[in-house]
């Protein structure tokens, strides 16, 4: 896998910051307390499950041959482009363009958080974990046959730092110095805040060009494609409509540990459809070669077509290990009618989840309660003597019910309109001040609660129709607003929005990211994560104790205090989930008997059988 780029993380001029970075050396005494520990990985609590010696990754074939074409459907549909700088906060950027660029570590899908040397061949670390020193690997060149060198990484990681999109320096924000010693040693020196994270994360960030930079701005949006140093570059592109990354042949990294057996197709073709409609007839029509389904009512109806009855096409359930994918109704509450709780339970309590699922979507999910589901760092139950200790000195300053069971969002009767959970409803808005009149709910000065969510796609108003009749009966005035996916992706950012649907994605090792999603700071953050505007004293603190997390029983800890609090606040309306990924694809494929536990492994690790291929082409 290599480096994030901004769709996966959830949803970078350089001259003015050289001086921040380009120095001869470190201090001498900071120079030879580096040489204390050679290391051949990284990860939050020191757990590498590869050797030294590890010849590749145990979810590969090593020997995949190298060839063909993998074509897919990018994201559920409604999505576009017009960006491929990944980086920055500004534009609609183009899926996977961490394709194109290398880093000094690359991740391990089996592992929580472990990334193994990638353009790094050695690394030192100090004695106090707050220095770490990297040598390049000798050889090592972006795609136009200039050198990578330390200098690059020092740019790149400041620029990050510096212009990037808040995904990427929020978790650099405790990388204190960064150090080009030579022409192929950069030396990181961390803050004692920085959480364990850090340093693994910044080791997979993506290494730029600093000559390419010099001569553009970083943070700009650009059609063009950004000189990149990955196993993939980008080869031909509409916008909006499909990006194609053709494999770099002889690329310096094939045959690393990290790379062997993956990146085996010539080409990778993203396809984007505004309709899911029309995506998915493109699927059957072999117009691209592999979807993720996300919609329960088209996996359940519409995959019953010729193609896949007689074994052309191929439909799999796989298992997802990820703690993620918790989505829901994020509620702004930088706005004030979102500002009381009251209304806020109000709005958990009308969503009627039981005849949604079953009605809707085939009874194929489970009701999401938290923001770590699927995950040990989910609160269950009563809080553990830990967690207690960890929420006590705050006892005055939080509700009650977090110190008992962990809250769950009500069960319905199933009928669409639960009387008695409506009747609950009315009286958590009356007491918040918004009684009815004429029929309408209003405040004291009489203005009537109006509601917008903020809506992509038609294939998601049946969810949001049924919930919005069950707030009319309560007298809210709740619309949809359907928008493309530019300007929903510009309000979102701007924090322009009622209601808007979210998913919690972070990595396994949550630590520096959660300040993204729940810190005050961030709150106030254009393009952040923290949608719901969480603005919490409490809730900072927490965070901080998560990301200064030693173990992983101290992480779990903190996470459930933290996710007490966050359910004691209802910051937003759970959706539902499911710890598996539904695919589909055109049989002319072949894959691994393992897969990589934390991804869904296509098309890192996958490869071409032309021997398929041609028995399909035969079948037509």
């Amino acid at each position: 896998m290599m480096p994030f780029d901004r769709r996966t993380m959830l949803r970078l001029g350089a001259g003015a910051i050289g001086a921040a970075w380009l120095r001869p050396a470190l201090a001498d005494d900071a120079g030879a307390k580096i040489q204390g520990l050679k290391i051949h990985g990284l990860s939050a609590f020191g757990e590498l499950k590869y050797p030294a010696d590890f010849r590749h990754f145990d979810y590969v074939n090593a020997d995949a041959p190298k060839g063909g074409v993998f074509s897919q459907l990018v994201g559920a549909g409604g999505s576009t482009f017009n960006s491929l700088n990944a980086y920055i906060i500004k534009g609609d950027v183009a899926s996977n363009m961490g394709l194109t660029f290398a880093s000094l570590m690359t991740r391990a899908l089996d592992e929580p958080d472990a990334v193994y040397p990638s353009a790094a061949q050695e690394l030192t670390v100090s004695s106090d974990g707050l220095l770490y020193r990297f040598r390049l690997r000798p050889g090592i060149k972006f795609h136009d046959g200039t050198d990578i060198t330390a200098a690059d990484v020092a740019f790149s990681l400041t620029t990050l730092k510096t212009k990037g999109h808040p995904a990427y320096s929020s978790v650099l924000r405790e990388l204190a110095e960064i150090v080009a010693e030579d022409k192929q040693t950069v030396t990181l020196r961390f803050s004692p805040a920085r959480g364990l994270d850090a340093p693994a994360l910044a080791a997979s960030m993506p290494i730029f060009s600093e000559k390419y930079y010099g001569a553009k701005p970083f943070d700009e949006t650009s059609l063009e494609a950004p000189l990149g140093s990955g196993p993939y570059r980008v080869a031909r592109f509409e916008q909006g409509r499909y990006v194609e990354f053709e494999r770099v042949k002889n690329w310096w990294g094939e045959n690393l540990p990290v790379a062997r057996g993956q990146y085996n197709f010539d080409l990778i073709r993203d396809e984007y459809y505004r309709d899911r409609e029309v995506g998915l007839e493109a699927f059957i029509g072999r117009n691209y070669l592999f979807r993720e389904e996300f919609t329960s009512r088209v996996w359940a109806t519409r995959y019953d077509f010729p193609a896949l009855r007689d074994g052309r096409v191929k439909r799999e359930v796989i298992p997802d290990a990820r703690p993620s994918g918790a989505q829901g109704w994020l509620l702004n509450t930088r706005r004030d009618k979102f500002s009381d709780r009251r209304l806020r339970e109000a709005m958990v309590t009308a969503f009627d989840f039981e005849w949604t699922n079953k009605n809707l979507m085939y009874g194929a999910y489970d009701r999401t309660h938290s923001v770590f589901q699927n995950s040990e760092m989910m609160a269950k139950g009563e809080p553990s003597p830990e967690e207690i200790a960890l929420l006590e000195p705050f006892r005055d300053r939080v509700l009650p019910e977090v110190f008992g069971p962990a809250w769950l969002p009500p069960v319905s009767d199933g009928s669409g309109q639960d009387r008695k959970l409506l009747r609950s409803a009315g009286d958590l808005l009356n007491a918040a001040g918004w009684t009815v009149k004429d029929g309408k709910r209003v405040n004291a000065k009489g203005e009537q609660l109006t509601i917008e969510f903020l809506l992509t796609e038609r294939s998601f108003e049946p969810h949001h129709t049924t919930f919005i009749k069950n707030l009319r009966v309560l007298g809210i005035d709740a619309n949809i607003r359907l928008v493309d996916p530019s300007q929903a992706e510009a309000r979102i950012k701007d924090f322009d929005f009622d209601i808007a649907i979210a998913r919690f994605i972070y990595p396994q090792i949550p630590g520096s990211a959660l300040r993204n999603y729940f810190s005050s700071e961030f709150a106030k953050t254009k393009g952040s994560n923290n949608l719901a505007g969480v603005s919490d004293p409490v809730i900072d603190a927490l965070v901080e104790k998560a990301i200064a997390a030693q173990s992983q029983a101290q992480l779990n800890t903190a996470c459930r205090a933290l996710d007490r609090v966050l359910r004691s606040g209802r910051y937003w309306i759970p959706h539902w989930s499911k710890a598996s990924h539904w695919i589909a694809y055109w049989d002319q494929f072949g894959y691994p008997k393992v897969k990589p536990r934390y991804a869904r492994g296509a098309p890192e690790t996958w490869w071409f059988e032309a021997s398929k291929a041609a028995k399909i082409e035969q079948a037509k």
